[in-house]
């Protein structure tokens, strides 16, 4: 992920796209930081699942930004808010549709040889492991329980 967000830090200045430049600098100092707090307590650097949830945490505050300015009546500032929710959102790894998660759920069910709910947390542990990013947990958590019902 550090690559990818690298990447294109790197295309957006060279279109000068000052948005996109500013808010991808923001994400690699939001990394550093947590990264410096990890070293600081003997840990190792931010894994790409770290990340995802520092990004996640980011959308969420410019959710939650973007709402305040919408009820203030600060309409640009609710735009651009959103702006830096898709730039965000690009750095995140891809996440599966409805189908493909259902798919996905039903092999983790063979796999595990699950037979009922009490089996969930199994299959819950085995998703999490094989799909750390691309994985909704809530919707995946809805989908496995219906199936091992």
């Amino acid at each position: 992920m550090r690559e990818k967000i690298a990447r294109a830090l790197s295309e957006a200045l060279k279109i000068q796209d000052r948005r996109r430049i500013s808010t991808l600098r923001l994400i690699q100092m939001a990394i550093k930081d947590r990264d410096a707090a990890n070293r600081m307590a003997g840990k190792d650097p931010l894994s790409d699942e770290e990340i995802a949830k520092v990004l996640t945490r980011m959308v969420k505050q410019r959710e939650d930004s973007a709402r305040a300015f919408e009820e203030a009546s600060r309409l640009e500032l609710a735009e651009q808010e959103r702006r830096e929710i898709e730039i965000i959102l690009e750095c995140l790894p891809r996440q599966l549709g409805e189908e493909d998660m259902k798919k996905i759920c039903a092999q983790v069910v063979n796999e595990v040889g699950a037979g009922g709910l009490r089996d969930m947390r199994r299959c819950m542990n085995a998703l999490k492991e094989k799909f750390p990013l691309q994985v909704d947990l809530g919707k995946a958590s809805s989908i496995m329980r219906e199936m091992l019902r």
